[in-house]
């Protein structure tokens, strides 16, 4: 039962990162690559009936955690507490923003909305690929220091960061170089799937300049990719033990190739969801490959004195987990119904309708 709850948060995580991934990305392309009013509005237009609704799925992740996995909810939202409350600000700022932005027709007014829906959009995107890299980093559960628990076995608080900025400190930071990196690789490859999106459902010709610049960017992205599986290694000597252990995982890690692969031709597909769907793989398998790295850990500890907490020494009793995944099973066809009609009735190219 464990394990199907994690598949299922597992899946959770992952819809949300492909749904408001796309939201992220095209606030990303709108703060770099939109020229002009037209092309800004254009972004708006393609999000506007979609942004909010994605957001279900991380409170709906967040939820399921709690509800399978309770130890972990605890320990994790209270050692990254800080930077929690700042996506939490930063979702919220990024709201307000896309709504205000409409409220008064004035080239200033626009501009200040604008800038802060694109800066919020790119600093969700890079918490949320440094939240990965913190998770496959580890952190020092216990607070342990020469030795010695210096707080309960599960409690851990991590700075934004430490003096040293390294992942390899004995009291880790929320960023470092290798979650920073992570963090960029995130930046990079949202701003990759929000274009697609743009592309998408969008017959302006804005959409013609981004097949462009796409395949450029996916070049950027690959060699960020090379850089972070080299410092993982040595983060972690032990990041590619599962890979070897189970060589069904590397379904995973070719998952995310595909994806990478079909990006460089965005420019010569004819059909606008190709590229859409291969930066979907690619999120999808970026995601599993990191997650699959360190299976059975929840939140990997960085000490040699708390164990990790797994899906089964961080699982909530059998009876719970049972009762839960019936309702869940409930809930989850009335949001899947809820965004299948909701695309069925934005269907096609939606730059033609109006934001507000």
């Amino acid at each position: 039962m464990e394990i199907v709850w994690y598949i299922i948060i597992m899946g959770m995580l992952v819809t949300y990162f492909v749904l408001d991934g796309y939201d992220f990305g095209a606030g990303v392309v709108q703060l770099f690559f939109s020229k002009s009013h037209k092309e800004k509005e254009t972004v708006y237009k393609v999000i506007g009936p979609f942004w909010d609704a994605n957001e279900v799925w991380l409170i709906a992740g967040g939820g399921t955690l709690l509800c399978a996995f309770p130890l972990v909810y605890a320990s994790a939202f209270s050692g990254f507490y800080l930077p929690l409350i700042m996506v939490l600000w930063l979702l919220i700022f990024r709201g307000i923003s896309m709504e205000l932005r409409h409220q008064v027709h004035s080239d200033l007014w626009y501009a200040v909305w604008d800038k802060a829906f694109g800066l919020s959009s790119m600093l969700l995107a890079l918490f949320f690929g440094v939240a990965l890299g913190n998770v496959v980093r580890g952190v020092n559960l216990g607070m342990v220091e020469n030795g010695k628990l210096t707080q309960e076995a599960n409690y851990f608080f991590l700075p934004l960061w430490n003096e040293s900025f390294s992942p390899t400190n004995v009291f880790p930071g929320v960023l470092d170089w290798f979650t920073v990196i992570i963090g960029i690789i995130s930046v990079i490859a949202l701003c990759i799937h929000g274009a697609n999106w743009i592309i998408l459902k969008s017959n302006s010709p804005f959409k013609l300049r981004l097949k462009k610049i796409v395949p450029k960017l996916t070049i950027v992205l690959s060699i960020f990719i090379i850089i972070s599986i080299a410092l993982w290694a040595n983060v972690n000597p032990n990041a590619f033990e599962n890979y070897i252990e189970h060589p069904i995982f590397f379904l995973f890690p070719i998952i995310t190739l595909v994806g990478l692969f079909g990006l460089f031709g965005v420019n010569k597909y004819k059909k606008d969801g190709k590229g859409f769907f291969f930066s979907t793989l690619f999120i999808v398998g970026g995601i599993t490959s990191s997650v699959v790295s360190i299976f059975p850990s929840l939140l990997p500890s960085t000490n040699n004195i708390n164990e990790s907490l797994t899906i089964y020494n961080a699982a909530a009793t059998d009876y719970g987990l049972l009762t839960a995944i019936k309702w869940w099973s409930i809930a989850v066809v009335l949001v899947i119904f809820y965004f299948i009609v909701q695309h069925y009735i934005f269907k096609g190219k939606i730059d033609h309708l109006d934001y507000d």
